[in-house]
């Protein structure tokens, strides 16, 4: 039995969906990230980095993980799913798990930033982060030409970690348009029914409705404020 403690981000949903698809028992913590719940005492001691999400491993003596790349190969080893055991094709699988860490997501969190929470419009700045975004979309899109998913034939913990951010790309006001591979292998991501259920834990806003959009908007606010 594990306890995942997340929120509506593309980082809370790659623990969710990996959790999912691996048919794990866990409760879900919903943690309000606009009220600072996760820089709250009990929390850090559990990420002490005070982020969203977090593990407990109830089978494990009360195991905490965070980082979510940390969780992803955590549960995949544990289970033995979602990352194969031959030497070179788990490299390939956690090259593309660091692809995202290293790369997609600090980008696009930062196109995230500037393009929609900060109260200072910086247009250099903003396109310097959409742009750096595109380029890693490009990178994805042309492996995908190559291979069904990132690592291979297989789906892995590699595509866990990278489709939330990719699925989200709009928010950070970065298109698609001509990255079809990227595209089909969003789609039928998107289709799992095991992601399915990942994405309602907690269940995502509609963004495209002007008073989630707005709320969505001042909880950001008010963590950069922190």
């Amino acid at each position: 039995m594990y306890t995942l403690y997340t929120a509506a981000t593309p980082n809370g949903y790659k623990a969710s969906i990996a959790l999912e698809e691996m048919d794990l028992p866990y409760d879900m913590k919903a943690i309000d990230l606009s009220s600072g719940d996760q820089k709250s005492e009990w929390f850090t001691a559990i990420n002490p980095n005070g982020r969203i999400p977090a593990l407990v491993d109830h089978e494990s003596g009360d195991f905490c993980v965070f980082e979510s790349g940390a969780i992803l190969l955590y549960l995949a080893e544990k289970t033995g799913r979602l990352l194969p055991m031959e030497p070179k094709a788990k490299s390939t699988a956690v090259q593309w798990l660091m692809f995202q860490m290293g790369g997609v997501g600090p980008m696009q969190g930062q196109a995230n930033v500037f393009f929609r929470y900060f109260p200072e419009k910086i247009p250099a700045v903003i396109e310097r982060y959409q742009n750096e975004t595109r380029r890693l979309y490009e990178v994805l899109d042309k492996r995908l030409a190559e291979v069904p998913y990132l690592a291979g034939e297989e789906y892995t913990i590699a595509d866990i970690a990278n489709f939330p951010w990719v699925m989200a790309h709009s928010w950070a006001g970065v298109s698609l348009e001509g990255l079809a591979n990227l595209q089909r292998w969003k789609d039928a991501i998107f289709e799992r029914p095991a992601v399915q259920k990942g994405l309602s834990k907690p269940p995502r806003p509609d963004l495209n409705k002007d008073e989630n959009s707005q709320k969505f908007v001042q909880a950001a606010q008010k963590m950069l404020q922190r």
